[in-house]
């Protein structure tokens, strides 16, 4: 099970999160109480192992802007969080190392996820960031072999639930692991990160989930 740990703004955090088992820790670009700077990010990311995969998140920024601020940072993969079209999209995804695209479930862009040219596509709430729940039955319709990361109001103890009704190939969980906004508490972390995991062994994989044996992003994103 792939998991990111998202809104990451200090040094600390991000080198917490790793070494708790994240694959991923994602820099929030986007208006937020999470927002850092590029130069922040970069001086985060460098010093985090060479195989964590640092994730830039943005919303509804001009694809030109997402591909400079990606490779200022340092980073190795977008995740455009808003209401990017697929060509946009499709830019992005051709000038970054990595790309991944959130719908909510039930937006129009889902019936047409090839078409954005994203490496797995994230499921999250309608209103990003703020920590609620959405009605994981929507998902029931995405394609098999699609590789989808779950986001949405999760944290410890919610996250094996979604990951049983799911059966995503990654999850995502910002303010559900947070003592206050943009700051990481390692309890929640460790026990999300250890629920993720061991719900992720118990359930039946989707066509094309496979990830590597330690459990990190899959080797053909980086082939692609």
């Amino acid at each position: 099970m792939f998991v990111k740990i998202c809104g990451i703004t200090t040094e600390e955090d991000g080198l917490l999160a790793v070494a708790l088992g994240a694959n991923a820790v994602g820099f929030v670009f986007a208006p937020s109480k999470r927002q850092v700077t590029a130069m922040a990010a970069r001086d985060i990311a460098r010093r985090l192992p060479p195989e964590t995969l640092t994730v830039g998140v943005f919303r509804n920024e001009t694809a030109q802007r997402v591909v400079d601020i990606t490779h200022e940072a340092g980073l190795k993969a977008a995740q455009l969080h808003g209401h990017e079209t697929a060509e946009d999209s499709m830019y992005v995804a051709r000038h970054v190392p990595l790309m991944v695209k959130a719908f909510a479930p039930g937006a129009m862009g889902l019936d047409n996820v090839n078409d954005y040219g994203a490496h797995a596509v994230m499921l999250d709430g309608p209103s990003p960031g703020s920590g609620e729940v959405f009605d994981w039955s929507l998902t029931e319709g995405m394609p098999s072999n699609t590789r989808i990361i779950l986001a949405g109001g999760l944290h410890a103890d919610n996250v094996a639930d979604g990951i049983r009704t799911v059966r995503p190939w990654g999850v995502d969980v910002s303010s559900g692991v947070e003592k206050s906004p943009g700051r990481k508490d390692s309890t929640k972390m460790r026990r999300f990160i250890e629920n993720a995991r061991a719900a992720g062994r118990q359930v039946e994989k989707r066509p094309g989930h496979d990830v590597d044996p330690d459990g990190n992003f899959p080797y053909d994103w980086m082939e692609e």
